[in-house]
């Protein structure tokens, strides 16, 4: 019989647990932040970039979703970060731990002296951004964001809410609370992604300074996860099969391998993955705006919480 692990206070204490957060959003530059980050000598962070250890609540939906390489217990968590110096920033970024209802008060439970960083994006872009990647890891089936719009209850299984697949995620400053409640104002930074993509270098280097760490060495800018746009569900599924190695053309892909170059071979899953995606289309002028009247009070509420005129800065007063 397999022993139950130790959950004991003083077992706790031994495991490494992050002392910083990045909770999200997805799509605002997350990635990036956390690949520059990683690259300071006094920061670790893992090569696991979401480990969504914290989001209890979410692991449900994460099924199938890459969750079989993600820790299943606290241990698994914790020698994660193993590899960390003791004088190094230890940290993570899980952009579900925003949404999540419970991982606040999880991270807070086990270090209530965390640094948390969050980073928001105005919201019809961010959900626009959102849909394309969510096609793109075929999670969601309808490609038209109006009718994924329309379609986004997600029906619940035994013991959960139903949800809204996308706007759920556009309550910035219900969110937020969750984190003030549990940490200081001192513990807390709020990016914005415009910010973070008008100067990459000064937000990274605001972060060091948040963090504790050098702020003065170079800044390796990167570039991470950028939109593309699925052109049919065939292709997608075409890629995604090739990776997973199944169906069909994985089959042939593997036959080849014995009898083809490696130059070759990059050059053929190149081709078809440019077949598959594309450049995101210009968005629907009428959509982003009927989304700008639906999320106005939410942006109205986030600038008057953060004490900055968003509504300008995102376009709100110029809607039509």
């Amino acid at each position: 019989m397999t022993a139950s692990p130790d959950r004991s206070p003083s077992r706790q204490a031994q495991l490494r647990i992050p002392d910083f957060y990045i909770v999200g959003h997805p799509k605002s530059g997350t990635t990036a932040l956390y690949e520059m980050l990683r690259r300071h000598p006094q920061v670790f962070m893992p090569d696991l970039k979401e480990p969504r250890w914290f989001a209890a609540d979410l692991r449900e939906r994460f099924q199938g979703q890459g969750s079989a390489s993600h820790p299943q217990t606290l241990e698994e968590y914790a020698a994660l970060f193993e590899a960390a110096a003791p004088d190094q920033r230890v940290g993570e970024a899980s952009p579900s731990y925003l949404r999540s209802r419970v991982a606040a008060a999880e991270i807070a439970r086990l270090r209530p002296d965390a640094r948390i960083v969050a980073v928001l994006r105005e919201p019809a872009d961010f959900l626009r951004s959102m849909h394309l990647e969510m096609v793109q890891n075929h999670v969601e089936k309808e490609l038209d964001l109006r009718r994924a719009l329309e379609l986004e209850l997600v029906a619940a299984r035994p013991g959960q809410e139903p949800v809204l697949r996308y706007t759920d995620r556009v309550h910035y400053v219900e969110q937020l609370e969750r984190y003030a409640e549990r940490f200081a104002a001192d513990q807390m930074l709020v990016l914005i992604y415009d910010d973070f993509r008008s100067d990459n270098e000064a937000t990274v280097r605001r972060v060091f300074r948040f963090l504790g760490v050098d702020d003065s060495i170079p800044v390796q800018l990167v570039e991470a996860n950028p939109s593309v746009q699925l052109r049919s569900l065939r292709a997608g599924e075409a890629v995604r099969s090739l990776h997973a190695g199944e169906g069909a053309m994985a089959r042939v892909a593997r036959g080849a391998a014995r009898v083809a170059p490696a130059p070759l071979r990059s050059r053929a899953g190149a081709v078809l993955r440019r077949r598959a995606y594309a450049p995101p289309q210009a968005p629907d002028p009428e959509l982003m705006a009927e989304l700008r009247r639906r999320f106005e009070p939410e942006v109205a509420a986030l600038s008057e919480y953060l004490g900055r005129d968003l509504a300008t800065l995102w376009g709100y007063e110029r809607r039509v």
